[in-house]
């Protein structure tokens, strides 16, 4: 696989749905939606089939609607921060104008939050595009992550004016409506909006029954359906045949709760067979194509029979206007479904097959998703299990664990390489304390007899070298993590896998933080270039040429490292044209060093430089240890260009990291002595701004005065059902708009301005 391939995306999500044949014009819904701009946030909400689809398609080609629409189409598959903001930065890249690539890089780097770099640097660029645009999120019911949800709210807290959002769905969005409602900021549209009134149903009824309708007679459909568009269109396709269209109208008993039911079958009953077959047995699928279907039900010409049903008004309805992605509506598909549910081994064989389909185009997740649906959990943890390289150089490592996380405990944990792949994905991914369970199941399933991971030479290895991972991290138990790690080296003897780099970085890392790099650079010496030689991934690559470059600095061996650094260069420069500004978390440790030599050699100005720009870095991924060594080294040569001031900002800001994440003591005592020499009652005067230049949202505010108590950021997250990322993301923001570099400063600038 090639280094900068990316997941491939379903276009027909990304378009605005064409506007279907007949389909009735409501003007009166199009004028709250063109006169929008001064909504933050429009919602679209009314249970299945009230035409909220078909209402936004409509407005989107009104061509009184002069801004661009941003559409995508949201299914259960993108209940995932990163599947779902790919979709979203993709469609948005291309269609607003200006709008550079930096935020989906920065998506597509493992280790990284939405929040923390790619909504942040989106909005950026936001702020500085012409024209207005609107991003449609259609059925976003369907979303179920609280991550998600808080990028989302996050994006509307500040949304910029060239842009304005959206929603689409079953129920409200968890989102603060009512605050938006009470600022002016929200447009809303629901079900009694959205309802048929007696005209507007003599019109669809019209068009879809194909025969005029009586007044009297649109006026009893639309009473009884209460205004409903699915069952006006039901009615009007059960009276299409009627020999008379009145007296079988008149028979339809809106009240009846089964009426859905009723017409639908009657419908279904209809249809030609060969249509009837392709329906029914295609409703497992949220998404048809002629391919597709073809390959998943063993037959051919679907994409004739899928055009003839969506010009027929039978509930199908085309995604793209080149009519290559259908949807079978959801009233209509549950009534199939329970069709199929006679035949359940039909059920099984569809979805198996479309997931071969999917696989064989590179839809790895899809596939993954379809084998879990088929009951096939063997054959989804197999493909988890051999599809890591996949997801790693993807940046879906969130996906390949929220799938990993579908499947059934009881299958996962008695898999021990599914286990070790899952708890590898998730130390990628910067999520440690997933790591332990995980790890538990696969360190009892250990035995001479074990079955080796993928990239592994042995389980035993792969799961100690994770432990130590865990431990270093997770935990910051310094002792059990060289125990784990050296268990690891000792086993890890076959220097062709990845599991031999692996467990050399881990152990070469622990040594350098229990302050032993001599011996780590026993341990890391040609890590580097057997990592090269066996074509390791960039990310796993930089980690170890970035702990060899550290521990090398620490010892003095300044020749060995600038060779390294020489070497190191041109996979650097590649990870920034991949990734931008995002880059590999091993890249923050590389300008670390850089900046320290570039110190010792006498550039202050370069150094710093170098070292700003490391604990930027750091300071995205949210990696404390490698934050607080850049802060500490950029301090020392604050301190030496005699700028007090700027050493002491990079000291507040190192010990705000220290005092709530867990970091080595080694670090710790390092950051103290350079306290030492700034003067620690300088290092906690904070710096005060005397006035608010912007305004606090409300969530920021919220954080604030959570900031005045003890609770850590976790805690702080929990309170307000908030994730860490989240909460760090608010806090960032809210220091820049109070001026302060630390935890302290802000409550104290906080209070000074009446704010707690």
């Amino acid at each position: 696989m090639s280094e900068g391939r990316t997941a491939p995306l379903i276009a027909a999500k990304q378009v605005v749905p064409p506007v279907r044949p007949g389909a009735v014009r409501r003007a009166r819904l199009h004028a709250p939606l063109l006169a929008n701009a001064w909504s933050r946030l429009s919602v679209v909400v009314a249970p299945a089939g009230w035409g909220k689809t078909t209402l936004l398609s409509q407005w989107a080609h009104d061509p009184a609607e002069t801004r661009c629409v941003v559409w995508v189409s949201l299914d259960e598959a993108d209940d995932d921060p990163v599947r779902f903001w790919t979709y979203v930065l993709s469609a948005l890249q291309r269609d607003v104008a200006g709008l550079g690539p930096a935020a989906l890089r920065a998506l597509s780097t493992p280790g990284l939050e939405p929040v923390d770099l790619a909504l942040p640097t989106l909005l950026n660029e936001l702020a500085t595009v012409d024209g207005a645009y609107v991003l449609v999120l259609d059925d976003y019911h369907l979303i179920g992550s609280a991550a998600v949800h808080e990028g989302v709210e996050f994006l509307l807290s500040y949304l910029p004016p060239a842009l304005r959002v959206v929603i689409a769905g079953r129920s409200d969005p968890p989102l603060p409506l009512a605050r938006l409602r009470a600022r002016g900021e929200l447009t809303e549209l629901r079900a009694a909006e959205l309802g048929f009134r007696v005209d507007e149903a003599a019109a669809l009824l019209t068009a879809v029954g194909e025969t005029p309708v009586e007044a009297s007679a649109a006026t009893v459909l639309t009473e009884r359906t209460e205004g409903w568009a699915a069952g006006l269109q039901l009615a009007a396709l059960t009276i299409r045949h009627a020999e008379r269209p009145a007296e079988a109208a008149a028979r339809l008993d809106g009240g009846d709760r089964h009426i859905l039911d009723y017409l639908s079958l009657e419908v279904v009953d209809r249809l030609a067979p060969d249509h009837r077959d392709l329906l029914v047995r295609a409703s497992v699928l949220e998404r048809l194509s002629g391919p597709l279907c073809d390959a998943a039900l063993d037959r051919t010409g679907s994409g004739a029979a899928l055009d003839a049903l969506d010009r027929a008004d039978l509930f199908v309805t085309a995604l793209d206007p080149h009519r290559e992605w259908y949807r079978c509506h959801r009233l209509f598909r549950d009534v199939l479904l329970r069709r199929l549910a006679a035949d359940p081994g039909a059920r099984t064989r569809v979805l198996a097959r479309a997931a071969d389909w999917f696989l064989e185009r590179g839809y790895v997740a899809e596939a993954v998703a379809h084998r879990i649906a088929a009951g096939d959990e063997g054959g989804a943890a197999d493909l988890l299990r051999s599809q890591v390289p996949a997801f790693l150089e993807r940046g879906e490592l969130a996906v390949h664990l929220q799938l990993g996380r579908q499947l059934p405990a009881t299958t996962v944990l008695r898999d021990a390489r599914l286990c070790v792949s899952l708890a590898w994905a998730a130390g990628l991914s910067g999520r440690f304390a997933w790591m332990g369970p995980w790890l538990d199941a696969a360190e009892k399933m250990t035995d001479d007899d074990s079955p080796t991971p993928e990239g592994w030479h042995t389980l035993g290895g792969a799961v100690a070298t994770l432990r130590g991972v865990e431990y270093s991290i997770a935990r910051a138990d310094m002792e059990a993590a060289m125990a784990a790690a050296s268990e690891g080296c000792r086993l890890e003897c076959d220097p062709t896998v990845a599991g031999y780099v692996m467990a050399r970085t881990v152990l070469g890392a622990v040594l350098g933080l229990c302050g032993r790099p001599d011996e780590a650079v026993r341990v890391l010496d040609g890590v580097w270039n057997t990592a090269r030689a066996i074509g390791l991934p960039p990310l796993l690559g930089l980690q170890a040429a970035s702990i060899q470059a550290m521990v090398l600095g620490e010892t003095g061996r300044t020749d060995q490292l600038r060779r390294l650094l020489a070497e190191v260069g041109p996979v650097v420069r590649a990870a920034q044209d991949r990734w931008g500004r995002a880059t590999s978390p091993g890249i923050a440790r590389l300008r670390t060093v850089e900046g320290e030599l570039a110190h010792r050699d006498g550039d202050l100005a370069g150094a710093g430089a170098l070292l700003r720009r490391a604990a930027d870095l750091a300071r995205t991924f949210g990696e404390p240890v490698a934050h607080v060594t850049a802060l500490t080294a950029l301090a020392q040569v604050e301190l030496d260009g005699h700028d007090r001031a700027a050493a002491r900002a990079a000291l507040v800001e190192a010990r705000d990291v220290v005092d709530n994440e867990p970091v080595a003591p080694l670090t710790v005592r390092r950051l103290e002595a350079v306290e030492h020499r700034a003067g620690r009652t300088a290092v906690r005067d904070a710096r005060r701004t005397g006035a608010l230049v912007e305004e606090l949202t409300d969530r920021e505010q919220a954080i604030l005065r959570a900031l005045g108590g003890d609770a850590t950021q976790r805690e702080i997250g929990d309170a307000l059902h908030l994730s860490i990322n989240t909460v760090k993301g608010y806090t960032k923001i809210l220091y820049r708009k109070l001026g302060v570099g630390s935890r302290e400063d802000a409550v104290r600038e906080g209070r000074a301005l009446g704010l707690i």
